[in-house]
């Protein structure tokens, strides 16, 4: 069983302490401008060395182990605004893992030194017009001329894409079909031929920006190449792994918050001369979803056991995105209902975080991929 030391409780403390200041204070206003001063903030808990707790100190890492990067996963799920906290994870989990693992000292020193640090802000490029969860029908093309990748196509629902430094890019770079021969490449966004085609406009994760990009005969080193060329897909699938944990850690901090938050309302609001809390019925919904907090926290639990051990968690991970994602829409749906008219204006936190947490089960691989991949690990069907 994991064992939360006196360090462990202390490193919770000084990020929950950081997310009330440097988030939760401007919350309202970020939302509301539906942007964030990224580099800003970003130097902020680059400062701390919340951006690379688990990366070689020889770039300025923190060289800690995993047990840190769920900590922070759950405090960043408390923070006032979840598109804040998924940008930050964006950067520490989702486009820097495969850098880290599988990049050249030279690609680290460039790109993972400044990303650590917040002086830097990355973006990751998986997704496209025509391929999102199906990672197979990504069309982005990167054609070799001499030591550079011409690269053309298009990527969508790149979160932080207006403020990007830099992107790991997951191109194809041969004629070879399917999950076969592409490539993750950094592209600097300060190249000739790359462009913001569109910023969108979403229901939740509002404070955190998301476009559209394209790439019109973008040029790159193929020195830029993290790896093996042709061996993208796989790196990217362990990179998945990184963002399905990170997410579930967040889901955790923000379904044991919401679940406070709402027994504290229905506490002190009274109605038919009681408090609401009163109502058996409520206390055992509220009850069912601190059962399954417990339950999806104690699998995150065994999932970090398994990391820490070398292990494959694969499905571990899947398990944990799936489950927390559809436990936190639950409590936010709970939430809603139980403030009443309260939980359906704006001005309430319940609104916000219903909205919020509706892009999990659709983010970072849908609840049907997740089910999809299950059904096939626990051998009820075939590959």
């Amino acid at each position: 069983m994991l064992q939360l030391t006196e360090e462990h409780r202390m490193f919770r403390q000084t990020v929950r302490d950081l997310v009330h200041n440097e988030i939760d204070a401007h919350a309202d206003e970020w939302e509301a401008a539906g942007d964030f001063p990224a580099h800003d903030l970003f130097r902020r808990f680059g400062e701390l060395g919340l951006l690379g707790l688990e990366y070689d100190p020889a770039y300025g890492g923190g060289g800690a182990d995993h047990t840190y990067t769920m900590i922070l996963g759950e405090e960043l799920g408390r923070a006032a605004s979840l598109g804040v906290s998924m940008a930050i994870t964006v950067q520490t989990d989702m486009a820097t893992p495969a850098l880290h693992r599988f990049g050249s000292d030279e690609l680290k020193e460039r790109y993972l030194r400044p990303a650590i640090t917040g002086e830097h802000v990355a973006a990751i490029g998986v997704s496209e017009p025509d391929a999102g969860s199906d990672v197979a029908g990504v069309r982005t093309r990167a054609v070799r001329d001499g030591d550079e990748w011409v690269i053309n196509g298009a990527k969508l629902w790149i979160t932080s894409g207006t403020q990007a430094d830099w992107i790991c890019l997951l191109v194809r770079t041969s004629d070879e079909g399917g999950y076969r021969g592409m490539s993750q490449v950094i592209v600097p966004t300060d190249v000739d031929g790359f462009a913001v085609s569109r910023r969108l406009e979403k229901l939740g994760m509002r404070a955190s920006d998301t476009a559209e990009l394209t790439f019109d005969d973008v040029r790159v080193p193929v020195s830029n190449t993290i790896g093996e060329v042709g061996r993208g897909f796989q790196q990217q699938m362990a990179q998945f792994q990184n963002e399905r944990m990170i997410a579930a850690y967040q889901m955790v901090g923000a379904t044991e918050l919401a679940l406070q938050r709402t027994v504290a309302y229905l506490r002190e609001r009274q109605a038919f001369g009681a408090p609401l809390l009163a109502n058996q019925a409520l206390q055992f919904d509220l009850a069912d979803i601190a059962a399954d907090l417990d339950l999806v926290r104690h699998h995150n639990w065994v999932a970090v056991a398994a990391y820490l051990d070398g292990e494959d968690i694969t499905r571990q991970a899947t398990v944990a995105k799936l489950k927390s994602a559809r436990l936190a829409r639950r409590m936010a749906d709970l939430a809603v209902q139980y403030h009443g008219g309260m939980g359906y204006v704006e001005e309430n936190w319940p609104a916000r975080f219903f909205r919020d947490t509706r892009l999990w089960s659709i983010g970072g691989g849908a609840d049907e991929v997740m089910l999809r991949t299950i059904a096939r690990m626990a051998g009820i069907v075939g590959d």
